[in-house]
């Protein structure tokens, strides 16, 4: 394991983060801090990683987490490599440890793997050397989307702990649901979840969170509002009567945030239907913090990637004044 200063380890790789502790998640978001000022400046570049090859496999369609890893790898000087399975030789039916090994053979220093599979993220780092950063695997965990998500309600409210924290939507294939499950928790946060009952996993109140039936009382009590979509490419039937039967239940609106606190923020992963789990007026309106969510994602993958290549948090910080 690498030691990242002030009793953050890592590990070799990140998978997700249930397994991590608070002042290891506190920690890569403090690391991500000094890296949102490189992305701001003229140059957006610093050697931090150069001579570092980095593959995106991305086994599953992404554009928002693909083009953000990149965007990462490049300010902080790796060489990336980007493979998809189309046209890859996992669609002509190699296996993904396989593609991995075939990779390695060729010297690389990280994987950033998104799949279809849970689990897959945890396979594929059991059985190489390179770090691995899960992207995304299947409905397991998306563990980089809720550090973002994190660093975004602390920019917002200064702090995360006692912060009460509504997810909504379809909790039941959402992969970023239980990663800010997670996370929050972990941090201190009050989480609760709202949905159709059949987009509610059964007992999912053993891991801490309370369920709401209605949006109305989840607007309420909320300081966070966390709008999630309905992964109808995920579903096995009809998991709710029509989409317009949806919207009408538990859609946001800007008439049902009429009952919010007036600092209550409204957050969302992407992408977005807009009409269906919210409405236009809401997701570009005051309390919208979407695109706050974009920006810190490139600087909390920056952090990643720096920490599991054995970086130290005072370094970052001084890398701020680096212009190359």
């Amino acid at each position: 394991m690498t030691d990242n200063g002030e009793g953050l380890r890592l590990g070799k790789d990140l998978v997700g983060l249930k397994d991590l502790s608070r002042e290891q998640i506190l920690g890569i978001l403090d690391t991500a801090e000094p890296f949102k000022e490189i992305s701001e400046r003229p140059i957006k570049k610093v050697p931090i990683l150069r001579g570092q090859t980095i593959v995106n496999l991305f086994m599953e369609p992404s554009t928002r987490t693909r083009i953000s890893f990149e965007f990462a790898e490049k300010r902080l000087s790796a060489d990336t490599v980007n493979i998809s399975s189309s046209g890859s030789s996992v669609q002509k039916g190699e296996s993904l440890v396989d593609t991995a090994r075939n990779l390695e053979a060729m010297r690389i220093h990280m994987v950033v793997v998104r799949h279809g599979s849970s689990g897959a993220a945890r396979f594929l780092a059991d059985r190489i050397p390179s770090n691995v950063i899960n992207a995304g695997d299947g409905q397991h965990a998306h563990p980089t989307q809720a550090l973002l998500d994190l660093l975004t309600i602390r920019d917002r409210f200064g702090d995360i702990e006692g912060r009460r924290v509504c997810i909504v939507g379809d909790i039941q294939h959402s992969r970023v649901a239980r990663s800010n499950i997670w996370g929050l928790l972990k941090c201190g946060a009050e989480v609760a979840v709202c949905g159709p009952k059949t987009l509610i996993p059964a007992g999912i109140e053993d891991l801490g969170v309370q369920v709401f039936g209605r949006v109305e009382e989840g607007i309420e009590w909320c300081d966070v509002l966390y709008v999630l979509r309905l992964q109808l490419e995920r579903m096995q039937g009809g998991y709710v009567p029509s989409l317009r039967e949806y919207n009408r239940v538990f859609g946001i609106s800007s008439s049902r945030l009429q009952q919010a606190a007036s600092d209550m923020i409204v957050l969302h992963p992407g992408p977005i239907n807009r009409g269906v789990e919210i409405d236009s007026a809401v997701a570009n309106g005051p309390r919208s913090v979407i695109l706050p969510q974009v920006t810190n994602g490139v600087a909390v993958r920056m952090a990643v990637l720096y920490l599991l290549a054995g970086g130290q948090p005072e370094f970052a910080e001084s890398a701020k004044g680096e212009d190359k």
